[in-house]
């Protein structure tokens, strides 16, 4: 029976090969296709850099004949300067000259005036003598006069010429501005075009390993057939699930099938390291077969029964306890039962919350405090509707939300808010039935509204454990002494009490924790752990904070 089962499955699967064929000529011609676009791409990047490069170039001739139109005009002005020079001096010859000849002609003037021979010759002499003394003085100052301006040019050409280099100049400094953006561009471009490179040698890696690893996307039409219930139960368990999810749910449906057919079930064995401790067994134990409704019933009624006595026990020993009052001798058995069907049905909230406990991967305070909240709550909402109607404004629900949950944000507020029932176009003065919040299904699945309580819980102990660290200072791997994470838990929070920060370091460090005299600090300082092992061991019990930091008021 079982080849024949297998010889149907093989014919089941022809089809499915076939298609995987059709898939795989799909994905060869999406390769080809976007090899075209990459051939197309990098010719478009080669013609853009040629004409990149060719502009390069001709900004590059530019600047060369601006360099020689500025030799040239260097040139041109040496040579005017040494004219100016060369004409200068001709000047200054010129002038003696016109001096000796205006000297001869007063000379022979007096010398011919009829009446100079009658004057006084002392008098003569005297003026004669000043005069001279006179051209002297005149003469010097002449001299004085071309030392200093017999270099200096004419004004107008001056500016001509200041004008002309200035045109040059700002010329000069565009075609450098010109081709420093050039060259930046270009090397932009030659970066991109590496990268480009990068990425598409990056694409076509991972292109070649999905298609050796990829799979086609399952066609969960499929499962309607198979789940029991057809199909309305199966678009009941796939509503709103991504496909990870469905395959946890197609797996639990699997695994259910395999477990009703599993009659017994073989024991763990007396191993230290077998958690939890109830199912140190030895031998064969009868499989009970229950329905998921039974279990999850039976798991409320232990919740009920645990939350109503004095908490002494271990979670695990008290369980087993409980079932051994209410099933006696087959108390091993029903353990066995349960602790299979609660490790299998990992998407129910109330199964994996008690398989987590009984697994000590998280202390049932955590559960304890969360039901203590959602009660607490539901009491505050209580007390508000006064006319003990059932429904709630929205601005009510907010306010009792700020009230109850000082320290969450406005953010959160608004997410609770919005898992509630009110949405942004929603009013304020919209009625809400807020018993409705606090429902929980027959299989223990609690409505949005305490969920997101719950997922705001984990999220908000996540990051204070992440607020520890930073304020610790150290690595994963380094080790803390008490005092130093006593310390830092009252910085961070400085409204914790005495006796949860003991509780808090006594978890971290799996020592017992007591107000100690100043002199026992010595041995406190010997109490190490690392910090990984001290942030996972808080991360099994209840932490939460409790009130704002001094600089950081409440919200």
């Amino acid at each position: 029976m079982m080849l024949a089962h297998q010889r149907e499955e093989i014919r089941a699967l022809e089809p499915l090969k076939a298609k995987l064929v059709t898939v795989n000529e799909d994905c060869n011609e999406r390769i080809l296709a976007m090899r075209a676009e990459e051939r197309s791409e990098i010719s478009m990047l080669k013609k853009e850099k040629m004409s990149l490069l060719k502009l390069i170039d001709k900004k590059n001739e530019e600047k060369i004949s601006l360099q020689s139109e500025v030799t040239k005009l260097r040139k041109s002005l040496a040579e005017e300067y040494l004219r100016y020079l060369t004409e200068r001096d001709a000047r200054k010859i010129l002038i003696a000259d016109l001096n000796e000849l205006r000297y001869q002609r007063e000379d022979m003037s007096l010398a011919q005036s009829p009446g100079v021979w009658g004057e006084d010759p002392v008098k003569l002499a005297l003026a004669l003598k000043m005069t001279r003394q006179d051209l002297a003085r005149t003469q010097m100052e002449l001299n004085t006069m071309k030392a200093n301006f017999g270099d200096v040019v004419p004004r107008r050409d001056f500016e001509m010429q200041e004008k002309t280099n200035k045109d040059l100049q700002e010329q000069l400094e565009s075609l450098r501005d010109d081709y420093e953006e050039v060259r930046k561009e270009h090397e932009i471009l030659l970066q991109l075009h590496m990268t480009t490179l990068k990425e598409r040698d990056q694409f076509y890696t991972e292109l070649q390993e999905i298609q050796g690893t990829s799979t086609p996307r399952p066609d969960w039409i499929k499962c309607e057939d198979v789940v029991a219930g057809g199909p309305e139960r199966w678009h009941m368990l796939a509503a709103g699930k991504n496909s990870d999810q469905l395959v946890d749910v197609l797996l639990e449906e699997i695994g259910e099938g395999l477990l009703r057919e599993k009659d017994f079930f073989q024991g763990l064995g007396y191993g230290e390291s077998i958690l939890p401790s109830f199912l140190r067994f030895d031998g064969v134990v009868q499989n009970k077969k229950p329905t998921k409704k039974d279990v999850i019933n039976l798991l409320k009624d232990a919740w009920k029964e645990r939350l109503t006595e004095e908490q002494k026990d271990k979670f695990s020993d008290f369980f087993f306890k409980f079932l051994e009052s209410r099933f006696g001798s087959d108390a091993m058995a029903w353990a066995y039962t349960i602790f299979e069907n609660i490790k299998l049905f990992r998407s129910n909230e109330l199964m994996r919350q008690f398989y987590d406990i009984l697994m000590e991967k998280k202390s049932e305070s955590v559960y304890i405090k969360q039901k203590e909240t959602v009660t607490q709550l539901l009491k505050e909402l209580t007390n508000v509707d006064n006319q003990n109607e059932g429904v709630l404004t929205m601005e009510q629900l907010s306010t009792v939300l700020k009230s109850t949950f000082p320290l969450k944000k406005e953010d959160k507020i608004q997410e609770l808010m919005e898992a509630g029932g009110w949405h942004t176009n929603s009013s304020n003065a919209d009625l809400l039935n807020y018993r409705s919040l606090f429902v929980e299904d027959e299989e223990g699945q609690t409505m949005p509204f305490v969920h997101k309580l719950w997922d705001q819980y984990m999220s908000e102990k996540d990051e204070y454990l992440q607020e520890i660290k930073q304020a610790l200072g150290l690595e994963l791997r380094e080790e803390v002494t008490l005092p130093k994470l006593r310390e830092t838990l009252m910085i961070i929070d400085p409204s914790l009490d005495k006796q949860t920060l003991n509780s808090y370091l006594n978890q971290a460090f799996q020592v017992p924790v007591i107000e100690a005299p100043e002199e026992s600090e010595d041995n406190q300082e010997n109490v190490v752990a690392q910090v990984r092992t001290v942030l996972e061991r808080l991360q099994i019990i209840d932490v939460r904070r409790k009130g704002p930091r001094e600089q950081e008021p409440a919200s």
